[in-house]
C-alpha cells in the first residue's frame, strides 16, 4: 500500500474502533469519562516504559488498560463519597494527566514522546514504524495495533451485547435480573482505553476525544435504535477520517485537526437537519402545522 493509503486507513480505524466503543460512553451520559480516559492513559504509557524501558505495543496496551480502570475506579469512589460527578472527573482528570506530563520531562531525551505529541500525534509518520519480523515489512505497527483492538472490542460488544444493552438503558433493572452492572462498567472503561492507547500514538489525545465523543453524540441524532446507532457511529467515524483527510491536503493543515473538525461538520449537520431531532427541518414541520391548523 502507499504512503498515503497507509494514513487513511490509520485514520479509518481510529474513527471506526472510537466511534462504535464511545457510541455506548454517549448513551450511558459518561461522555467526559472518555475525556479523562484519554489523557491520563499518558500516565499508563509512561509507566510501562519505566518497567519495560520500550514503547512497543503490548505494554503499552496494559499500561493504559489499567490507569482506564483505575481512573474509572477514582471517578467512582470520589462520587460515592459525595463529590459531584464532573468535579470528580475533573479531579482525577488533572491529576492523573498532570503526573503523566511530569514524568515525561524525565524520559523526553530518550523516547519520541512529549506533551505536544501526546496532544497533537502526528498521523503523517505512521506509515514509517512499521511492523518487521526476519527483515519483511508487514506494515505499520499502528495498524496493526488499531485492528486487533477493534477485532477485540467488537468481540467483547457482541459476547455482552444483551447485558451492555440493558445496563445502558436501565441498570436498576439489569442488577435485579442479574446482570453484572459493574463487571460491565468496567469492560467498557477497558474497551475505551485500549482503544484510546492504540490512537494515541497515532493520533494525539485530541482527535481521539472527537472520534470517543462526537459520532456517536450525532449518530444519536439520527436513531432510536441501539445496533444501528453502534453501526451509524462507526460509519461516521470512518466518513470523518476521510473528510479530513481530503481537507487536511487540499488547505495543508494537520491531518488529525482536520479529521476532528470534521466530526464537528457531521454533527452540526445532523443537529440541524436530522429528520427527527434537526432544528431547521423540526421548524418547518412546525410551521407547516401551523399554516395547517390556521388553513382548517
Amino acid at each position: 500500500m502507499t504512503y498515503t493509503m497507509w494514513i487513511i486507513l490509520t485514520g479509518c480505524l481510529v474513527g471506526l474502533t472510537c466511534g462504535v466503543t464511545g457510541s455506548i460512553l454517549v448513551l450511558r451520559k459518561m461522555s467526559m469519562i472518555a475525556d479523562a480516559i484519554s489523557h491520563t492513559v499518558l500516565l499508563g504509557i509512561v509507566g510501562a516504559f519505566f518497567v519495560t524501558q520500550s514503547l512497543n505495543g503490548v505494554p503499552m496496551l496494559i499500561g493504559a488498560g489499567v490507569v482506564g480502570i483505575l481512573t474509572a475506579l477514582f471517578v467512582e469512589m470520589l462520587h460515592s463519597s459525595g463529590v459531584q460527578s464532573d468535579a470528580a472527573i475533573g479531579i482525577v482528570f488533572t491529576s492523573l494527566f498532570a503526573l503523566g506530563v511530569v514524568l515525561i520531562s524525565f524520559i523526553g531525551d530518550q523516547v519520541h514522546l512529549d506533551v505536544q505529541h501526546a496532544l497533537m500525534g502526528e498521523i503523517a509518520f505512521v506509515p514509517w514504524d512499521t511492523l518487521s519480523i526476519n527483515g519483511v515489512s508487514y506494515g505499520p505497527i499502528a495498524v496493526w495495533m488499531l485492528g486487533a483492538v477493534l477485532i477485540i472490542n467488537l468481540l467483547l460488544i457482541t459476547l455482552f451485547y444483551k447485558e451492555i444493552k440493558m445496563s445502558t438503558f436501565d441498570a436498576q433493572f439489569a442488577t435485579l435480573i442479574g446482570v453484572p452492572v459493574v463487571f460491565i462498567h468496567y469492560l467498557l472503561m477497558t474497551m475505551v482505553s485500549l482503544s484510546t492507547v492504540a490512537s494515541f500514538d497515532s493520533v494525539g489525545a485530541i482527535l481521539v476525544v472527537a472520534m470517543l465523543i462526537v459520532p456517536g453524540a450525532t449518530a444519536y441524532l439520527l436513531t432510536d435504535r441501539f445496533l444501528i446507532l453502534l453501526i451509524l457511529s462507526g460509519v461516521i467515524g470512518v466518513v470523518s477520517a476521510l473528510m479530513g483527510y481530503w481537507f487536511a491536503v487540499s488547505f495543508n493543515v494537520s491531518i488529525a485537526g482536520s479529521m476532528a473538525v470534521a466530526t464537528g461538520v457531521l454533527f452540526l449537520a445532523a443537529f440541524l437537519f436530522s429528520p427527527k431531532h434537526g432544528v431547521i427541518l423540526r421548524k418547518w414541520r412546525n410551521k407547516i402545522e401551523e399554516n395547517v391548523q390556521q388553513s382548517a
